[in-house]
Order: C-alpha cells, then structure tokens, then sequence
C-alpha cells in the first residue's frame, strides 16, 4: 500500500490518518463487537489476523487500574446520557515502554434514547501529552522555586537583627521555606568564620566547628575565600576533596549539598551551606536559585550587622551618661533598670539617678528629655549632671528643679525634660517629692496593696523657665519598713493606641504581685514588660525599698501606712491589728488594742492634712505587752477635754486614759506620734512601779 501511495503521489483521508498513527473503530453493543480499522489495531499495538473483534482483547493490555478508569469513563456516559466521550490511556507497549493512547467516541442512540453504537477514533498521543507533562514539570519547578523565593524575602524583609534573620532561616518552617533539609550560616569576623547557625537533623555533629580559622579545610570556609560557590551531588566526592571533613561525614545524613558565598557591596559576609537528603543533579535552574537565595540572605545579614553596630553605638553612647554605679544606701535597697528602644541610632533621654544627701538622706530621679537622638542623650546628659550637683548642695525638692529648668533653658536647645524627683529619708522614712510634668510614683505596702500618691505637678523643665512658672510644689509621703516607691519614664506604661491609665493599672497590678525585694521586683518588671520595652521608646526604671523592721520573734514588730483619702483604711489597719495580736499569742488586748487603734487613727484623719502611720510591737521586758504608736505630721498636740453628756467627740484621751498602762506624745520629725502601751494590769506585777500616764509618761 505504501508503494501505490508513493508511486501515486496521491494520499487518501484514511491513509493520512495512518500516517499520522490515527484510526477508527465501530463497536455493535447489541452484538457485543467492535470493528478496528487497520491504522486502529496500529495505534493499539495489534496485528490484524490476531484481532478477533472482542472488545476485551483491544484492550487487554491495560493495566487493572487504567481498565477500570476506563469502563468507568464508558458507564458514565452511556448512563448518564452523553452523546460523547474521551479518554487518554497509558498503554503498555511489547517493548517495555509505554504509550498514551486518546479514545474520542460518539455514542448513537435509538429512539427511544437507548445506546446501541459507538463510533470513534484512536490515536497515539505520546508526543503532545510527553511535551505537555513537560511543559507541567517544568512550570512546577518554576512555581516552586518563584514561591521559595518569595517566602524567603517575605520572611526576611522583617528581619531587624542578626538574630531575627538567623530565626527566620531555621525557626519553624525555615528549613522548608529555603527548599532543603539543611543549613549551617557563618559570618567572617576577625579572620575565622563563626558559624551562627545550623538547623537540620544531624547537623548537630558540626557543633565543634562553630569557630574555625579562615582556611581551605572545610568546603564552606574554601568558598567564602575563593568567593566561587561550590555544588556537590556526592558527598564522598566531597570528602574526597576535603578530608578534614570526613570524620563527620558518616554522621551527616545528607547527599548533596550547596555552598555559597555570602557577598553584599563587594564585602564578603560568610558563607551558607543548603544540604538536601534526596539526590539532587542542581541543574542550571537550581544553581541559579541557590544563588539567588544566598543573595536575599547576604542583602539582610548586612542590613543586620549594620543596625547590630549602630545599636551598640547607641546604647554605649546611653551607657556613658548614665550613672555607672548605683550607691548602696543604709537603711533600704535600690535597683534600677535601663532598656534601649529597638530603633538603631535613635536613642533617648530617659535617665535615672541616686545622689547621696547631706543628713543621712537620698534623692531618687527619673526624667525624660524630649527627642530619640543622639542630641536628645546629650540634654539628658549635661541636665543628669546639673540636677545632681543642685540637689548635692542640699537645697529643697523644689530648689532642685527650678534651677534645674533654669539651667535647660539657658542650653542653646529647644528640648524640654520631664521628670520626677524625691529627696528620702530612711530613718524616719519621710519623702519630700516633686514632679515636673512626668508620672508620680507608685508605694507598694507591706500587704502588697499598691497606692498611687497624688503629687502636684509643675510644668516640664525648660517650658517652666520659658513662662516664667517655676513652682514645683512638694508633696509629703510616708514609707514605712517595708514598703516599696516605684519611679519609671512612661516608655514602661505608654503604647500606642492604648490608654495610658490601662498601662498605670497594669503597672500597680506586676507591682503588687511581684516579690517584695528591690532587685527582685525589678526583674519581675523587666520580664513582665519586656515586650512593651522592646517596643518603640526608653525606660528607665528606679525601685527603691524602705529595709522591713520585723523585729525579732520574742518581740514582733509590723508598721502600716494609712493614707487619709483612702476610706478602707482604718477598718483595714483595726483588721490588721487584731490579726498580728493573734498570731503573736496576745489575743486578749485585741479588743483593747482595735478600739485605741481606731480611736488615734481617726483622730488623725479627722483633724490633721495628711496620714498616719500605725506601729504595732510587743515590750518583752519586764513583762510582755503590747505598744502602740501613731504617727502623723501635726505639730499640733492632743488636748484633754471634758466633754458633755450630748458631745459627739472629745473622748479619746480619757478612752487611753481608761485602756492603756501608759500612755503619751513624743516629737517625730516635723510631726508628733501619739503612743500606748496596753498589758497586764498593774495590780497582776510582782514589786513593780505603778504606770505613769499622759504626755509625760515615757
């Protein structure tokens, strides 16, 4: 038949179909047969004289799964009352290989819709559906290699730090992100390369490797020299070629792998190594995108290490004006806490400060200078100083930051400073504080309540010197043993888009639940609030503890600190009266105790501008009772009256009179305290002198 075609030159329809490996086929249903052109039983691998017209033998060659794929493409066509159907089938070949086969058909229906003829054609489709699942190969490959690519930049691009990029690269999903099984990073520094990272199972075996001398023993240290990358699908070839390697090699679960120079701006950073489990030929696509993911990482390592040095520039530059060393302090214990902002050059002006008094005192400052820049910290700087040497000769709170305003605005600048200053005496526990449009303190008792002290406030330095408004008025405070004055800058409780009330709440909340130790408690701030710290601003932290007075077990001692706008106070100080009396074995003064106690606390209250403080102990010698004292800051001294049947006050005197063995006033400071000691009763001592009572007895 070829020859006529030849010697014709003519070609038919059904000879270009052959040609073209395409034939046809009628399948009878009723009668169960199908007839197959010569081109047909071509295309399914059969020799005419062996066909005999069953389905079955047309398609015996399929493999059980492509068979039944098949009749179920048929079913639901001849079922589901299609007209046509079309299939591609791997058809196994004599030789070994295989062949896509593509039926197209059209089903013939009777009238009353029944099937009971197929007609179609056959064709070898290998060529199109190879070039085709080549073509898909192909742009899955690129799909991947465009999505590794591009969930690396994006995991990259917030990568601040060092750190940050090296926990992108082989944190969860970094491994998978960079398409391998592995990876070890260096960074060149001072001639060796210091691996900062491996991620990847039994990379671990490398850990000795860390720091190693720039050389050519090691392939990752060869290619950062040489600046060539090197790519290797046999690892015993490698080891051939670098035998230093070889002690690891057995334990290194890899086999293939991929070292690339790391270079930024024609400076050579380091070097990364991707190792992958699975053999891999690194074809010219693959090479290019190792390349290319070595200079995405190369781009954010200098990144990186340029804010690493301008951040270490900056919190140096911090360090020096701050004080370098805290004094210790008779009579309490001070920590203070310092953390930078994340934002490179920019730092701020907070500070903080103790300066040793003249009398045995202490100032406590904290301020802020308005601005986050290298000017801002040299404000802060000079102002540190200046407000120190003010308060150091000795002069009032408010002194302190009037010349201190004074002085910020004689500086040729336009900043203003904020800030909170306290002159404290440990002995008596009194605090002189001022504040110059910054936060007020918080006082954590010795029950762990927190208050929050209302302090009159001036304008912040520098804007008051510029309106000519220096009054900075002080406001008196009580620490008692014990308790606790927190001072911060407002980076601590401010964030944005949030209510600073929300973050002064939650401040008085760690306070209060924190330890009661200075250095203690400031870590447990610094831990709570670190991720606020690590945020957009400075703070500065100051924590200083009046030293707890105890007593001793024979002769207990508690003090508690009643505020005058506090209105729980004085049922609070009677509970807390009652229950010390119990625990120490005394319980039969409580009564005697709880109603002297609310009687000298109201009288305080009631009839002076401040609060009190409420010392409870126990006398051990001679005979063990209990002293009650109460302390305020009148001068004013208690007079006894005599009042009427109908008065409604005046009573307290003769109430200590009636209550206590002895009783009476001694000057405290710029205050009084008024004192009581309440026991057995005279007649129960053996050869003791009667009690005295009144402001004279002592």
């Amino acid at each position: 038949m070829t020859d006529n075609w030849a010697h014709s030159g003519e070609i038919g329809p059904t000879e270009r179909l052959a040609m073209n490996r395409t034939g046809s086929f009628d399948w009878d249903l009723d009668a169960g047969t199908i007839d197959v052109d010569e081109a047909g039983l071509l295309v399914f691998g059969l020799a005419p004289e062996a066909f005999d017209s069953r389905p079955d033998t047309l398609v015996h060659r399929l493999d059980a799964a492509e068979r039944a794929r098949l009749d179920g493409v048929i079913q639901e066509a001849l079922t589901g009352g299609h007209s046509s159907y079309a299939a591609h089938l791997r058809l196994p070949l004599e030789d070994g290989s295989a062949q896509w086969t593509h039926v197209q058909a059209r089903i013939l229906r009777d009238g009353d819709g029944r099937a009971h003829r197929i007609v179609g054609i056959v064709r070898d489709a290998t060529s199109e559906m190879t070039h085709s699942a080549f073509v898909m190969e192909l742009e899955k490959r690129r799909q991947r290699q465009t999505d590794i690519v591009e969930r690396t930049t994006r995991a990259l691009s917030r990568a601040v730090t060092v750190d940050d990029v090296t926990a992108a690269l082989t944190g969860p999903g970094g491994l998978a992100r960079l398409g391998a099984d592995g990876l070890a990073l260096g960074l060149v520094e001072n001639g060796s390369l210091n691996i900062i990272a491996l991620s990847g199972d039994s990379l671990d075996v490398l850990e000795r490797l860390r720091v190693r001398r720039l050389d050519r023993g090691m392939p990752l240290a060869d290619t950062v020299l040489s600046g060539r990358p090197l790519f290797s699908s046999s690892f015993p070839d490698l080891v051939q070629d670098y035998p230093a390697l070889a002690p690891y090699a057995e334990r290194l679960r890899f086999r293939a792998a991929a070292y690339l120079p790391l270079v930024a701006q024609a400076r050579m950073l380091g070097g990364m190594a991707l190792f992958y489990r699975a053999p891999t030929a690194f074809t010219a696509d693959e090479r290019n995108l190792a390349l290319g993911l070595a200079a995405i990482v190369a781009q954010s390592l200098q990144r990186a290490i340029l804010f690493d040095e301008e951040r270490e520039l900056a919190t140096g530059l911090q360090a020096a004006m701050l004080p370098r060393r805290i004094p210790a302090v008779e009579g309490g214990e001070i920590a203070v806490r310092y953390h930078s902002a994340w934002s490179g050059r920019q730092v701020g002006g907070d500070w903080y400060d103790v300066i040793p008094l003249p009398k045995s005192r202490v100032g406590v400052v904290v301020g802020d200078v308005q601005g986050h820049d290298t000017h801002a910290a040299a404000i802060m700087g000079q102002l540190r100083i200046a407000l120190r040497a003010y308060a150091g000769e000795g002069h009032a709170p408010s002194t302190v930051l009037a010349r201190a305003s004074r002085f910020l605005a004689e500086l040729d600048t336009e900043r203003f400073a904020t800030c909170t200053y306290a002159q404290v005496d440990l002995d008596t526990g009194t605090v002189r504080a001022v504040r110059a449009g910054h936060l007020g303190p918080l006082i954590r008792h010795t029950d762990g309540r927190v208050g929050l002290p209302k302090l009159r406030g001036g304008l912040p330095l520098g804007v008051a010197s510029f309106f000519e408004d220096e009054e900075f008025p002080e406001t008196r405070l009580d620490l008692v043993p014990g308790e606790t004055l927190v001072m911060c800058t407002d980076g601590l409780v401010e964030e944005p888009g949030a209510d600073i009330e929300d973050g002064i709440a939650a401040l008085a909340e760690a306070v209060s639940g924190g330890p009661p130790e200075a250095q203690a408690l400031a870590d447990h701030l610094s831990e709570r609030f670190w991720e606020r710290w690590g945020a957009g601003d400075d703070v500065a932290l100051l924590v200083l503890r009046r030293s707890p007075d105890p007593g001793t077990p024979r002769a207990p001692r508690i003090h508690q600190y009643i505020h005058q706008a506090d209105p729980q106070g004085l049922s609070e100080a009677r509970a807390v009266v009652r229950r010390a009396l119990r625990d120490w074995e005394m319980g039969t003064f409580a009564d005697d105790a709880e109603l002297i106690t609310g009687e000298l606390l109201g009288n305080v209250l009631l009839h002076t501008e401040g609060g009190a403080v409420l010392t409870l102990e126990v006398l051990p010698e001679p005979t063990r009772r209990v002293r009650l004292s109460v302390q305020d800051r009148s001068s004013a001294w208690p007079r006894r009256r005599t009042p009427g049947e109908a008065a409604t006050s005046g009573r307290g005197l003769l109430l200590l009179d009636a209550l206590a063995l002895r009783w009476g006033v001694e000057p405290r400071g710029e205050g009084k305290a008024v004192w009581c000691e309440i026991g057995p009763s005279p007649s129960s001592r053996q050869g003791g002198a009667a009690p005295g009572h009144g402001p004279g007895g002592s």
